[in-house]
């Protein structure tokens, strides 16, 4: 569906161009939409940040989320954790790794500076695709309560059910694909390498 992130990148920005020239800040969740965002950024002449979360890892599968959480320690757990078989203690280890994780990797990103106040700015949160929707829901939540302008959510590829659960935390939702059946983000890319902290960084440290 998608030739590589490039190519998913440009079908957002062509859909985003009501933005430019309005600042918007562009918000990627690491890794894998770092780049697309640096992409988008650029098209619509904004600026670029990260916002850090991380997903809550199931017990023996840490490709599934069972829920998921941002730098200030809030945590979304989703419904189907405790089905998972995370007890209450698994999920406390969990959190506490993440949180590590997401602190090692402020310091690194952005070690010169702040992280960007989204304050009465027009704010896209980014990421390369949905599948559960965990991140994506910690992202919304932790920007919204900075109160911005406008929060939008930008994503090629997810399933419907998941858009659900998504659109009451965005005052725009914009998903270019909706495929049946979704197994994984990756099925819908011909190219979808790992995205490594140095081309994150790269990203984030080039000027628009």
């Amino acid at each position: 569906m998608f030739e590589d992130r490039t190519a998913a990148a440009l079908r957002l920005a062509e859909r985003l161009k009501a933005y430019k020239g309005q600042n918007p800040l562009i918000l990627a969740i690491p890794r894998g939409a770092v780049p697309m965002s640096r992409i988008i950024a650029d098209k619509l002449d904004g600026e670029l940040d990260v916002v850090l979360v991380r997903k809550l890892r199931a017990p023996g599968n840490p490709e599934f989320a069972i829920g998921a959480m941002d730098e200030s320690g809030w945590v979304y757990l989703a419904e189907h954790a405790a089905q998972s078989g995370a007890t209450p203690e698994y999920i406390e280890t969990e959190k506490t790794a993440q949180l590590e994780l997401l602190r090692a990797r402020r310091r690194f990103y952005t070690p010169v500076r702040p992280p960007i106040d989204p304050h009465d700015r027009i704010v896209i949160v980014v990421d390369d695709g949905l599948a559960t929707g965990a991140t994506m829901i910690a992202a919304l939540h932790t920007v919204r309560n900075r109160q911005p302008r406008k929060l939008i959510c930008a994503v090629p590829v997810a399933p419907a059910g998941t858009l659900v659960a998504i659109r009451p935390l965005a005052d725009e939702m914009i998903c270019l694909e909706t495929p049946v059946p979704f197994y994984s983000v990756g099925q819908f890319y011909h190219a979808f390498p790992q995205v490594e902290d140095e081309e994150v960084i790269a990203a984030l440290a080039t000027t628009s």
